[in-house]
């Protein structure tokens, strides 16, 4: 480890004449991107097909003027039920001095009582304004998926039945923040290593896979089942119940730098699924189905996920990309580049496979990989397998309203 400083400052020297590797932001992957077929919306297809590398109008602004009243269901929305998701963003933006404007707010927050919810609804629309979200060619409507926390099972050592390792970073990835090269490639990372003195890409998936061998001291623990290991990287964080009992988390720690492919499109243009069945259960019914194909199955997504191992605090859910514990039903990953992490967001969109209404005040708190565009997120559903089956089912329109103090100006490009 004591050459990591050296490799780094030569990465960075290197940066500026390797802008061509490939840059993800910094939180998980899409957690439902194996669900997304193939026609679907900005998930499912290529990074220039996406609404946000779309060239823009400029003369649509992402964050449109809204009223309260602009908010279906706002009058009746449980706020106390986000009003602890809410604090969490409040510790975090108090500690940021390029948010100044978040100090009044949260310090106002402190006295109130929770379970009042005039108080609150009287509160948010004293010390917010409400900004619809707008996508460059004017639409307001996105996709809205959902992402949960997953439960492993698995093992300090390798054995035969737990034989798939969960992997630490490794000492040969280099990661760059290309903001320090470039303030305007904010969000953006680079990731490659050195081969002898060139800067190249970091080894795929099916790289990764084949040399596994010389990655066993990086494995964290071992766990009994490889696709639930594969959507452990999907999802981005997940618990894992040890062979004693005890039971400890994975979360996202890097990424192998190239570009997310979900498998479910994979199996839909292949003709192995319908665009009905490509579902996180369906993937997992083919799987099962198909054991000797699974591996190349995976491989056709090269990107690879490594993790960092921490406790479990009782029921608390995992980091997000904002630092605090995300909340179940109340917390979305978002696309940082239009909309600012830990702002209140106010989500209208349907129940998973449903036409039945979900409308709630929500809290940007996490940011994944293929989470790109203005009206885009993943909606936060929790712990376990209730969770798990109302994430891989979801992927709904919805609209969005991102909840600013005053003197936090809308962005306008």
């Amino acid at each position: 480890m004591q050459e990591r400083p050296k490799q780094a400052m030569r990465f960075y020297a290197a940066a500026l004449a390797a802008l061509w590797l490939s840059a993800c932001s910094t939180a998980p992957e899409c957690p439902v991107c194996p669900t997304t077929p193939a026609t679907s919306s900005p998930p499912a297809k290529t990074a220039s097909d996406t609404v946000a590398d779309l060239p823009a109008d400029r003369s649509v602004r992402p964050m449109q003027p809204a009223s309260w009243r602009d908010l279906p269901g706002w009058e009746n929305e449980d706020l106390s039920a986000a009003w602890p998701a809410f604090l969490q963003s409040c510790l975090a933006l108090s500690k940021r001095p390029q948010w100044p404007q978040w100090r009044a707010a949260c310090e106002a927050a402190k006295p109130l009582v929770v379970t009042d919810q005039a108080t609150l609804r009287r509160f948010f629309e004293a010390h917010f304004r409400p900004y619809r979200l707008t996508n460059p060619d004017g639409s307001t409507s996105g996709l809205i998926t959902g992402y949960y926390e997953p439960l492993l099972q698995g093992a300090r050592q390798r054995t035969a039945k737990f034989a798939y390792p969960a992997l630490g970073v490794p000492d040969d990835l280099l990661t760059i923040e290309l903001s320090a090269v470039l303030p305007d490639l904010k969000h953006q990372r680079l990731r490659g290593r050195l081969q002898g003195n060139k800067v190249v890409p970091y080894y795929s998936r099916a790289e990764i896979t084949s040399q596994m061998q010389k990655y066993a001291d990086h494995a964290l623990l071992w766990v009994d089942d490889a696709v639930d290991l594969f959507f452990l990287q999907v999802q981005g964080s997940g618990r894992v119940r040890l062979t004693d009992g005890r039971m400890v988390r994975l979360s996202y720690a890097n990424q192998n730098g190239h570009p997310y492919r979900s498998i479910g499109r994979e199996l839909v243009e292949r003709g192995e699924l319908t665009v009905e069945q490509a579902s996180m259960q369906g993937i997992r019914t083919w799987v099962r189905a198909n054991p000797g194909r699974a591996g190349a199955l995976f491989n056709s997504n090269p990107s690879y996920v490594f993790f960092r191992e921490s406790a479990v605090n009782g029921d608390e859910g995992p980091n997000g990309a904002l630092g605090v514990p995300l909340t179940a039903g109340r917390s979305i990953a978002v696309d940082p580049r239009h909309v600012p992490l830990g702002a209140p967001v106010f989500l209208a969109t349907t129940q998973p496979d449903s036409a039945a209404p979900l409308h709630r005040l929500m809290l940007a708190q996490d940011t994944g990989g293929a989470i790109r565009g203005v009206v885009r997120a993943d909606y936060f559903w929790g712990f376990g397998a209730e969770a798990g089956d109302r994430a891989g089912k979801m992927r709904q329109q919805g609209q969005m309203w991102v909840i600013l103090p005053p003197g936090a100006a809308p962005r306008t490009d």
